[in-house]
């Protein structure tokens, strides 16, 4: 059985970031590269405000990412209140279904794993001047979707508590 999913997004170096998922029974690592999918912080945050809007129409969202040359799809489906994560590698760009494997995958409550992200995007906000942010991951910060991320995670903790 799976526990509290920890996500961690280290420090940009000179375009790469370093990810990591781990759920105590599994985990996953590896380094991701600013490009070519530039926008994939932005639409990372944007995916996981989309799943706390419970009148949203869509169940699944699909986020590519990139290594180079391999290239990772991050899968978010969601069923009820659960979430259900996994992560498919490519062993090139051209991001052939039948090359695909499966690397991570973790089950868990919307809110927790939506927790799991707030957590690390709160820590790279933080650190974002230390890390000389932009400099370092070739691009600025997600400020506007990071900001309606955490609102949205707010609200709806607040409700949660109610």
């Amino acid at each position: 059985m799976s526990g509290k999913l920890e996500v961690s997004f280290n420090s940009p170096q000179c375009g790469w970031m370093s990810i990591g998922f781990d759920d105590g029974a599994t985990e996953f690592h590896t380094t991701t590269a600013h490009a070519p999918h530039k926008r994939a912080l932005a639409e990372l945050l944007l995916i996981l405000s989309d799943l706390l809007n419970e009148n949203s129409a869509n169940n699944e969202y699909v986020l590519p990412w990139n290594r180079n040359p391999e290239e990772f799809d991050f899968r978010f489906v969601k069923e009820g209140e659960n979430l259900r994560l996994e992560i498919y590698q490519y062993p090139t760009e051209e991001r052939e279904s039948t090359e695909r494997e499966l690397v991570y995958s973790h089950q868990g409550k919307i809110k927790d794993v939506c927790g799991s992200f707030a957590e690390t995007f709160n820590q790279l906000y933080a650190d974002r001047e230390t890390d000389e942010f932009e400099f370092n991951w070739r691009q600025p910060f997600p400020f506007r979707e990071f900001e309606e991320f955490k609102k949205k995670y707010q609200t709806d903790e607040r409700e949660l508590d109610r």
